[in-house]
């Protein structure tokens, strides 16, 4: 399966995101008609590990996996992003895929100002409290600020804010344990 949470990401797979921004300033196709079809591309390749599988295989002929392409994704994407993946079979980069879409996904978010953030809280956030955390959080990063709101009752209290790579970890559950091991 296509992992697009990777952490590292390959050098090859930016250059391939370079390639599809390259596309999007040129007008070729927009940013959003591009992460439309790259979005529409990690739905089905994970949900059907059989079709990554074969689009990795070595054995199986360049021709075969073209036809297989075009049978599956003709009328889900578009024939550039169609091509695109063309060339990742004949590259054998088809398993960068997953770190391709995470790089675009991020290259188009700074060229249009954007930092996603996930928050987790114990229970649901009035509209007012999400919303003096986003100005918050916008103030901070001076850009507007994307935010997946998750739920997670494990963690008893507080917030635990996502960005990037770095956790903040407000939560009752982390002070808890925190305190339990200084009392050791």
């Amino acid at each position: 399966m296509i992992n697009s949470t990777e952490n590292q990401i390959s050098t090859s797979a930016k250059n391939y995101a370079d390639s599809l921004i390259k596309v999007g300033k040129d007008g070729v196709m927009t940013y959003e008609n591009i992460l439309n079809d790259l979005n529409t591309l990690k739905e089905i390749t994970s949900s059907s590990d059989e079709l990554v599988r074969v689009m990795e295989n070595p054995s199986i002929s360049i021709k075969d996996k073209y036809d297989i392409i075009d049978s599956v994704f003709a009328n889900q994407i578009s024939d550039k992003t169609i091509n695109f993946l063309k060339i990742l079979i004949d590259k054998k980069r088809f398993n960068e895929l997953g770190q391709i879409i995470q790089c675009f996904s991020n290259e188009v978010d700074d060229i249009n100002n954007i930092k996603r953030v996930e928050v987790v809280s114990a229970v649901e956030l009035s509209d007012d409290r999400k919303q003096k955390l986003t100005d918050k959080l916008q103030t901070k990063f001076k850009k507007q600020v994307n935010i997946n709101w998750v739920l997670d009752e494990d963690i008893i209290g507080g917030l635990i804010i996502k960005i990037d790579d770095d956790v903040i970890d407000n939560s009752l559950k982390n002070k808890l344990e925190n305190l339990s091991k200084n009392i050791i």
